[in-house]
C-alpha cells in the first residue's frame, strides 16, 4: 500500500505542473485519495464484505466527489485530475497509466447483470465531460475528446470525438511510449465539415462567374 502512494505521488509530479511537492500531493489531490480508497473498499468488496465497500466508497465520494464503485478493477498510475464529477461503474476495468478528467463517466446503458461497464486499456486519456458507455472497450494509446459519448469500441492508438462518438485519427503504432495529455490539438469534424461547405461554395461561385462572363461575350 505504501508503495503504492509513493508511486502515485511520484507520477503527479511528473505529470501535473502545478503539484508542487509531495506533501503537497499527499493533502490535497482528491484523485488520489479517491484511488486510494477505492484500494481498500476493492479489498474488502472481493472478500464479499459488500456493504461495508460501499460505505468506504460512499465516505469518499461525500469528500472528493468522485464516485468509484467498490468493484471496478483499476491499474497502477491511474490519474484522476480534478476529477468532481467523476463516476467509475461496478464492472468497469482499468489500465495502468490512465487519465482520467473531470465530469467523466464510466457506465452502463442499463440494466445488464453481468458484464456491463466499459473497460479502458493502457495509456488511454478521458477529456473532461466524456461519457464512455456499455460493455465497451477503448484500446491502449487512445483519446476520448471531451464532451464525447462513446457507445462503441474505440481500436488503439485512436482519438474519439463527437455524439455519439466516432473515430476521426488512427495514427497506428506509437513510436514514443510517453503518454500524451494534449487535449486542446484535437480534430474538429464539424468544422472540418463547415470549412468543406465553404469551399464548394467558393467553387460554385466561381463557375456561376465564368458562365456569365462567357455569356456576356456571346
Amino acid at each position: 500500500m505504501f508503495g503504492r502512494i509513493k508511486e502515485d505521488i511520484d507520477m503527479v509530479l511528473e505529470m501535473d505542473p502545478a503539484a508542487k511537492n509531495r506533501f503537497e500531493v499527499f493533502f490535497t489531490y482528491s484523485g488520489l485519495h479517491a484511488v486510494w480508497s477505492h484500494l481498500l473498499a476493492h479489498r474488502l468488496y472481493k472478500r464479499n464484505f459488500t456493504t461495508s465497500a460501499r460505505v468506504i466508497s460512499q465516505v469518499s465520494r461525500f469528500i472528493t466527489g468522485i464516485e468509484i464503485h467498490p468493484g471496478a478493477e483499476i491499474g497502477k498510475k491511474l490519474f484522476i485530475d480534478h476529477g468532481m464529477g467523476t463516476v467509475i461503474g461496478e464492472t468497469c476495468r482499468i489500465g495502468n497509466n490512465v487519465t482520467i478528467y473531470q465530469g467523466v463517466t464510466l457506465g452502463g446503458t442499463g440494466k445488464e447483470e453481468k458484464k456491463r461497464h466499459p473497460d479502458v486499456d493502457d495509456n488511454v486519456l478521458v477529456a473532461a465531460g466524456a461519457k464512455v458507455l456499455g460493455n465497451i472497450r477503448i484500446h491502449e494509446n487512445s483519446k476520448v475528446g471531451a464532451n464525447s459519448v462513446v457507445l462503441h469500441d474505440v481500436p488503439r492508438d485512436s482519438t474519439v470525438v463527437g455524439i455519439p462518438g466516432h473515430v476521426v485519427k488512427q495514427a497506428g503504432e506509437k513510436v514514443n511510449n510517453a503518454r500524451d495529455l494534449n487535449q486542446t490539438d484535437l480534430p474538429d469534424p464539424i468544422l472540418d465539415m463547415i470549412l468543406g461547405i465553404e469551399d464548394e461554395i467558393k467553387d460554385f461561385r466561381s463557375e456561376v462567374r465564368n458562365e456569365v462572363e462567357n455569356g456576356s461575350h456571346i
